[in-house]
Parts: C-alpha cells; sequence; structure tokens
C-alpha cells in the first residue's frame, strides 16, 4: 500500500500494486519528545504479535481470510513495555488490513489501534481499496523493528515490510494481479505510539519510505 504524503507515493488506481500495510500520514514533522522513530532493536521472532490473552484489555477480533496472511518477525525483546508497545504496533497494521478484507473503512478495529493522523490516513486508504473493488491477497512479512519508549505514555517504532508475495484481487471475480516484485516491495515504516486510558498503545503517526536500503536484505 503506497502512501499519499510521501514522495514515493502514487495515485490510488485499481491496477496499483497491493502492497499489504498500513496507511499513515507523513505530514507531521517531528523531533525532541514528538518523535515518531524508535533506536533499540527487538531480536527474538516470533510469527505473530502476542495473543489478546496476555493482558487485560478487551480487543477486537481480527481474522483474516485464509488467502491473506503476515508474519512478524523479532516481534519480542523480553521487556515487558517494549513488547508490549511492539504488540499494538504490529496489530494496528492488522487492523487495516482486517478493514480492506472486510470492506469496513469505519472499523471499529482500525480506531481501536489508531489515532490522530494515522487512523484518518488509514480510513481514507481503506475506502480508495473498496472502491476501487480492490482487496487483498498473499502475504507480508514484518521484520527488524526499532523501538524507543520515550516515557509512560510515547514511544517510536520503526520496521520493515517485505510486500514482494501481497497482491490485489478484484472483489467481484477475485482475479489476482500478480505484480512482479521490485525494490518498492520493501517499505521502512516510522511510527509514533500513544498509551490510551484503555491501556492501549494508538499509533497515532506513521510514515514510510519504499525501496529504503534498510530494508532491502
Amino acid at each position: 500500500m503506497k502512501r499519499r504524503p510521501l514522495p514515493v507515493a502514487v495515485a490510488l488506481t485499481a491496477t496499483a500494486a497491493l502492497l499489504l500495510t498500513a496507511c499513515g500520514s507523513g505530514d507531521d514533522k517531528s523531533g525532541g519528545n514528538d518523535k515518531i522513530a524508535g533506536a533499540d532493536s527487538a531480536e527474538s521472532t516470533s510469527p505473530t504479535p502476542p495473543n489478546a490473552s496476555e493482558d487485560d484489555v478487551k480487543r477486537p477480533s481480527m481474522k483474516l481470510p485464509k488467502d491473506v496472511k503476515e508474519a512478524f518477525e523479532g516481534w519480542t525483546t523480553g521487556d515487558a513495555t517494549k513488547d508490549a508497545v511492539l504488540a499494538d504496533a504490529g496489530r494496528a497494521q492488522s487492523a487495516v488490513t482486517y478493514a480492506v478484507t472486510q470492506g469496513e473503512p469505519e472499523s471499529s478495529a482500525l480506531s481501536f489501534y489508531q489515532a490522530g493522523s494515522a487512523l484518518a490516513a488509514s480510513q481514507d486508504w481503506v475506502k480508495g481499496i473498496v472502491d476501487s473493488g480492490l482487496t487483498y491477497y498473499g502475504s507480508v512479512r514484518y521484520y527488524a523493528p526499532d523501538i524507543s519508549v520515550f516515557d509512560k505514555k510515547s514511544a517510536g517504532v520503526s520496521y520493515c515490510a517485505d510486500e514482494s508475495k501481497a497482491f490485489n484481487k478484484n472483489r467481484k471475480t477475485n482475479k489476482i494481479d500478480r505484480t512482479p516484485a521490485s525494490d518498492d516491495s520493501f517499505v521502512l515504516y516510522s511510527t509514533r505510539l500513544e498509551k490510551n486510558s484503555n491501556g492501549v498503545w494508538q499509533t497515532t503517526k506513521l510514515e514510510s519510505e519504499r525501496g529504503n536500503k534498510t530494508c532491502l536484505r
């Protein structure tokens, strides 16, 4: 999924390559305590974000179709706070995937895990995909997360996405547009998260860069 606010973004069309990730806004300039990227590496491996049962938060169900897969590598650190941030950062991505597959730009799962400019951009993106008659097919791998916890209620996470095996699928015909992979299939994401009153680390800002050398490995 290519983001409109970024220089590398392109306009959404029915033939655009599906890049199966969440949308965010790159309009906000960050600095100081308003940073959005992390610095401490997460080195362990997990196929998905930690299960909702690991905390007391009542979370929305997000069951993806059988032909849509997500994998999260290195998504735990052993530090409880960092792992909670990473888990919700992953769920924010899954919430966009879920909203697209359900055809629901106003999905409650999306607003549960995102807020601010990130939520507004994600809702616009989901609507664009749905209005174009498209949904998702394939798999995305999220890897190499970097995390910084700024204080008790704010943190930053950057990570890569390998979208080379993710494609557009026509909702009516189920035809899959198997666009060949390229450097643009690899995306570096930088996010800011803020902990809300319910204990959820919501993604409030999100930027992306396609073909970033950090992710080309």
